[in-house]
């Protein structure tokens, strides 16, 4: 009897605290609302109880906004659970022709792996990759080539750029999309240095890596002091029409900001003549020319770290190449067809057998960067709950970023601002939330420190 009791009790007083935690989230989102920075925006905050999934606070939790990189985690709880924490990428690689004199061709086949050539593993490096690629090369007795460099598509990704991206990301690194081939996260770095006074022309230094072979229209200029890097890069129509807008620090000499490459297959193409011309094999051509048909002898695959991994640094650094991948590749294993669109059909319809609807994940792309994105905090916070009874969520859970004190995956975009993720408070009760914010005015990093203020009540 007295366990019962005992029960009851601590039963009514979750119910109290829980009670009360309710009504100051909702004096603190009212608050929020009458800001003056949040006065035209849309609100949504759901907080429920980890353990029994009952709700503590609800404010537009059915309203689908657009979340920026919150979207990341549908995508990586979708590709736990439909590729496995142990999925790898294969790459293929081998040589045409018939090997006569020691010369032949060379082809790769590609699946969309998002981390060749990438520093963030050793394996995975580009001189790794490059220099097991010259043995492979050797074992076969091949010294010299006939100009034929293939490109295999095996998991026929139509598009690089998902639909929805918007002009001005796409030159930029986080704008990076996924080909057949991805080489270093499709990412180089330009060197600039500013003026001597603020509105001076920037200068480009350097260009790394070298091979990258983009020219610029630079139109960058020297900002203020500690202004922090503000200097964007846009592709033109033309390959001569590329431009450098914005401004870099003044004082800041050396300064490095980060492009996507329009085309990867052509990157990594420009990698292998490179190194392979330094490492005195002949006959490779500056260019790639028409596949032909030939005999094809395959080497060896190489193979990336396992998707857990991967998944590390998709959400810890928000990678988008990452999550467009991992769309991708839901759509090449399960409709043969590696595209966006049929990876989020899959995506979505897969969720709703788990009692998400459809119509609560409006998605565009896997990484969140489309502003046309719109999910709602209820889709979120009902994928964070089935993902801690997954075997994986500890790989998941770890690669969440930790700030505020908090576990949680945070976006960011023109007029939103959005975090998700768990929280244990000093009580010892823990949460699973969802909050997000569209159309705020003013600076980004004040809107940030209000919302954390808002998600301190929790702790």
């Amino acid at each position: 009897m007295k366990t019962i009791y005992l029960i009851i009790a601590l039963s009514l007083c979750r119910i109290t605290f829980a009670q009360d935690l309710g009504e100051k989230l909702s004096v603190a989102i009212n608050s929020l609302q009458a800001d003056e920075q949040f006065k035209h925006s849309i609100i949504s905050m759901l907080v429920v109880d980890a353990a029994t999934g009952k709700k503590i606070f609800d404010k537009n939790s059915e309203v689908g906004l657009a979340p920026a990189s919150c979207q990341k985690i549908i995508t990586s709880a979708s590709a736990f659970e439909i590729l496995g924490s142990d999925y790898r990428y294969k790459t293929g690689i081998g040589y045409l022709g018939d090997k006569k004199n020691g010369i032949a061709g060379l082809y790769f086949i590609g699946r969309g792996d998002p981390s060749l050539g990438s520093f963030r593993y050793s394996s995975t490096r580009d001189t790794v990759f490059m220099q097991r690629l010259k043995t492979a090369l050797g074992v076969a007795g091949i010294s010299s080539f006939n100009g034929e460099t293939v490109f295999i598509d095996s998991s026929n990704i139509l598009q690089t750029i998902p639909g929805g991206w918007v002009w001005e990301d796409i030159g930029n690194y986080y704008g990076a999309g996924c080909a057949a081939i991805n080489w270093r996260e499709n990412q180089y770095d330009i060197i600039l240095s500013p003026g001597a006074r603020e509105d001076d022309p920037a200068t480009i230094k350097s260009i790394s890596p070298a091979y990258t072979k983009l020219t610029f229209n630079n139109l960058c200029k020297t900002g203020p002091l500690k202004s922090g890097d503000n200097a964007y890069i846009y592709f033109g129509l033309n390959k001569s029409d590329n431009a450098i807008h914005g401004t870099i620090p003044l004082g800041e000499n050396n300064f490095s900001i980060s492009g996507a490459v329009p085309d990867p297959q052509r990157f990594f193409y420009n990698a292998l003549y490179d190194f392979l011309n330094k490492s005195g094999l002949t006959g490779i051509p500056n260019g790639i020319p028409v596949a032909e048909k030939s005999k094809q002898t395959y080497l060896y695959t190489y193979t990336s770290p396992t998707l857990d991994s991967l998944n590390y640094w998709f959400l810890k650094k928000s990678i988008n190449l990452y999550g467009e991948a991992f769309v991708k590749t839901i759509a090449a294993e399960k409709t043969k067809t590696g595209s966006t669109d049929a990876g989020i059909t899959f995506i979505r319809d897969f969720w709703s057998k788990k009692g998400v609807e459809k119509s609560s994940l409006k998605m565009i792309d896997g990484s969140g960067l489309s502003p046309a994105n719109r999910l709602t905090t209820t889709a979120l916070v009902k994928v964070l709950q089935y993902a801690k009874k997954q075997s994986w969520f500890s790989s998941f859970y770890n690669a969440l970023p930790e700030m505020n004190g908090i576990k949680m995956k945070d976006g960011y975009i023109g007029g939103v601002r959005s975090y998700a993720g768990y929280l244990r408070s000093v009580t010892g009760y823990e949460y699973s939330f969802a909050f997000i914010v569209n159309n705020f005015d003013g600076n980004a990093g004040t809107a940030r420190e209000k919302m954390w203020k808002v998600l301190d009540l929790l702790k």
